[in-house]
């Protein structure tokens, strides 16, 4: 039971409340200011893809790009701890901010997990929110692995789940939030019933939904808003924020 309650707090802790819309900085690493300008506008969750490569995480899109790819290390992890460290425990000088780092794992997601445990190890208080509940939240997404193994891997370490995925009572306290694409519940004439239905069912398990392959504009964020859809997914960080904002 105690177990239990403690996977609760730390996927709960991952979906604490601001006051302003979640937003979720897509291919964050494809922008000019990587890491900086979604901190600047205080996202929910930052996005970085990856392939492990030569012992190596590194960032990027597809295959074509490791040649130059640079490392997760430098482009997220070392800059983060770096800022836990000018701030004295926080990513910013507003101690109430916490965002999750989206890893998107393109491919291999077994040995990826474990490199990727292995840089975090050694500092904990950066990212494991039973040790510091203002610590970055690591959420697995892309190449998961299968949900029956989650339960391997720190606690620390959460998972981007799937509507349509079966999941035990162990699996869903691994959960930090739900995703899925929108053109899966446009294709119909009934997409708006099929969208409600959707976020009715992910709520229900207590989690947030993020739907990605959304249109980038005011007028989508208004509509995924309203509709009930937590977490807004854009590569328009500024303009996002700004539209929230007004």
């Amino acid at each position: 039971m105690k177990h239990f309650f403690l996977y609760l707090l730390l996927s709960f802790t991952c979906l604490q409340s601001f006051a302003q819309q979640y937003i979720h900085a897509h291919n964050d690493y494809q922008k000019p200011e990587p890491l900086i300008n979604a901190l600047r506008y205080k996202v929910f969750s930052i996005e970085a893809d990856i392939y492990l490569s030569d012992n190596k995480l590194l960032v990027a899109h597809d295959k074509k790009e490791l040649a130059s790819a640079p490392t997760l290390d430098s482009l997220y992890l070392q800059p983060i701890i770096k800022l836990f460290k000018q701030h004295k425990g926080t990513i910013s000088a507003d101690k109430d901010y916490a965002p999750a780092l989206m890893i998107d794992i393109k491919e291999n997601g077994e040995p990826a997990i474990a490199a990727l445990i292995k840089l975090l190890s050694s500092h904990r208080s950066v990212f494991d929110r039973s040790i510091n509940k203002k610590a970055v939240q690591i959420v697995i997404s892309g190449d998961r692995t299968i949900s029956s193994k989650w339960s391997w891997y720190p606690t620390y370490i959460l998972f981007d789940g799937r509507p349509y995925e079966n999941y035990d009572s162990a699996a869903i306290q691994r959960i930090a939030f739900i995703s899925d694409s929108y053109t899966k519940y446009i294709s119909s004439g009934d997409s708006t019933t099929q969208l409600k239905e959707l976020i009715q069912r992910v709520h229900g398990m207590g989690k947030l939904l993020r739907l990605w392959a959304t249109h980038d504009n005011s007028q989508s964020w208004k509509q995924l808003q309203q509709l009930g859809v937590d977490i807004i997914n854009t590569d328009k960080v500024a303009e996002c924020r700004k539209y929230f904002n007004h």
